[in-house]
């Protein structure tokens, strides 16, 4: 969503980079693209001048023309920022004192509020608790058979007492649902309200009644990200007619401007709160103002990945990996790479989980072009292996690898391709487990694995600048690296520039994604 605001901001920074010190002329030159780079994605006028007289007030300060690299101080500042008009710090949900927390959704017709009860259900149920869905849109045909299903496929409770298409009142719906949560012991009620095609006053009496009847804890706002300024001014409606304590964002994954997600929270003074990213159930999660900024930037999210990850992989799977590595890299078979490709996988889409990673924005057409299919593919070709081919993959010849494209219905060089990527990545991932890897200067070994120290070796000293003699210039040196390092590679990774447009990949990973 944010690709065309993304792309304009690196070009804005690029010109910026190499120049030691920053004039008038230059901050004037770059406030001016990042408005029209704001504009041009639909961002409120009064977020993009407030954004933009802030920049330039800390840009033309101290904390820039004092900066040993002000270029990196300004990328520093516009980050920041971009943190603030996004809401500052994420917030939590509110739980009740005393079961169950009830939740209830609003929004208009259309923006996704029925799939996103189901999402919401879900997510909760990761977290520990035992929500209950509840279908008070009782007018919109098929609404309340659509949330059942959303919560058979969440694998949450539904009440839903009354047909739809009409027929019920929604606000003695959403009473009797709380008394049916606490005998079957629910934690949390999520109300899933009416829509309409725009703002009316019916819908404002319906919305208003459901919240006096069950005094939900919170009222969450599900704003479609993809209908532009008009989502602001359907939120203030909102927020003046009946009130509400959250955002959420759906559609996020849509190909629009996405200026109303950087809108919205400043404009109401109320934070989003989740976002919504694809079609899928698993594609939800809490809304972090800093690791948005950050992808924006194109400085990645690698927070979100570390969490998807810890979420996916077991600690015991992962030990047990790494000391395989450990001991050499044949004893990584192709029944291991299937296993952590098919784990991967359940991770979520693969161009999603490559785009949080820091410096990819120079990758973008790669990733968006990005076949998710091949992994299906690559599994099929492993599966048609015998057991000794996948434990030993050198024994695979030429009539071997037309047997195994046969069975997994691919052609024979995919086969071989296949073979090869395997051994590239079999070498990338024992050198990382030994201590490094080329393209990552100073990358430490896999905790537990190897300490990065070759055996009869003894490790050359890295090259660089040598410590001056003059205890000034001495100084200033140790003060120019610790400013390097504070502000260098995104997430401290070595070349990678405070905007992440610097950050290389290494040669293996390049060549194993083909």
């Amino acid at each position: 969503m944010f690709d065309t605001l993304s792309d304009r901001l690196a070009a804005t920074f690029k010109n910026l980079r190499g120049k030691g010190r920053l004039s008038e002329a230059d901050i004037d030159a770059t406030a001016r693209e990042i408005r029209i780079a704001l504009l041009e994605a639909d961002v409120a006028l009064p977020v993009v001048r407030s954004f933009i007289k802030q920049v330039k007030e800390r840009s033309l300060g101290a904390e820039v023309s004092q900066a040993l690299n002000p270029a990196q101080q300004v990328i520093k500042i516009v980050n920041e920022e971009l943190i603030g008009i996004l809401g500052g710090e994420a917030r939590r949900l509110r739980f009740a004192k005393q079961p169950p927390t009830v939740i209830m959704l609003a929004g208009l017709q259309g923006a996704g509020k029925t799939t996103l009860a189901g999402k919401l259900g879900r997510w909760l149920k990761g977290q520990g608790h035992a929500p209950l869905l509840v279908a008070c849109d009782l007018q919109r045909p098929n609404a309340v058979n659509q949330l059942s299903v959303v919560a058979e496929r969440a694998g949450v409770a539904v009440f839903a007492p009354e047909p739809g298409n009409g027929v019920g009142d929604p606000v003695k719906v959403a009473q009797d649902s709380i008394e049916f949560a606490r005998t079957k012991q629910h934690d949390v009620v999520i109300v899933d309200t009416a829509g309409r095609l725009g703002i009316d006053e019916e819908l404002m009496r319906q919305a208003a009644d459901i919240r006096d009847a069950v005094r939900p804890d919170e009222v969450l706002f599900v704003v479609d990200a993809m209908i532009g300024q008009d989502a602001v001014n359907t939120a203030e409606a909102f927020r003046d007619g009946v009130g509400f304590d959250g955002v959420v964002l759906s559609k996020l994954d849509g190909d629009a401007r996405g200026g109303a997600a950087l809108s919205i929270a400043h404009v109401t003074g109320r934070q989003i709160m989740f976002a919504s990213n694809g079609e899928k159930l698993d594609d939800f999660d809490a809304f972090h103002p800093d690791r948005m900024a950050s992808r924006i930037l194109g400085m990645g999210d690698m927070l979100s990945l570390i969490e998807k990850a810890e979420q996916t992989f077991s600690q015991q799977e992962a030990e047990k990996m790494a000391a395989k590595l450990a001991k050499g890299p044949k004893e990584f078979t192709l029944d291991d790479f299937l296993a952590q490709m098919e784990q991967v996988r359940k991770m979520g889409s693969i161009s999603k989980l490559l785009g949080m990673l820091p410096g990819m924005g120079q990758m973008k057409d790669q990733i968006n072009n990005l076949d998710e299919r091949e992994v299906d593919r690559t599994a099929a070709i492993i599966k048609s292996m015998t057991p000794g081919e996948r434990q030993d993959p050198t024994i695979i010849n030429g009539s071997r690898r037309a047997r195994i494209a046969r069975g997994s219905g691919v052609e024979v060089s995919a086969v071989k391709n296949l073979v090869e990527r395997f051994f590239d990545a079999r070498k990338m991932m024992s050198k990382m487990a030994q201590g490094g890897m080329p393209g990552m200067p100073g990358m430490p070994g896999m905790p537990g694995v190897g300490g990065g120290k070759r055996k009869g070796k003894q490790q050359k000293k890295a090259k660089g600048k040598q410590r001056s003699g003059n205890p000034l210039k001495r100084a200033q040196q140790e003060q120019e690296a610790a400013a390097r390092r504070e502000q260098g590679g995104a997430f401290g990774l070595p070349g990678g520039g405070q905007d992440g447009q610097n950050f290389e990949l290494p040669d293996e990973f390049k060549k194993f994604m083909g």
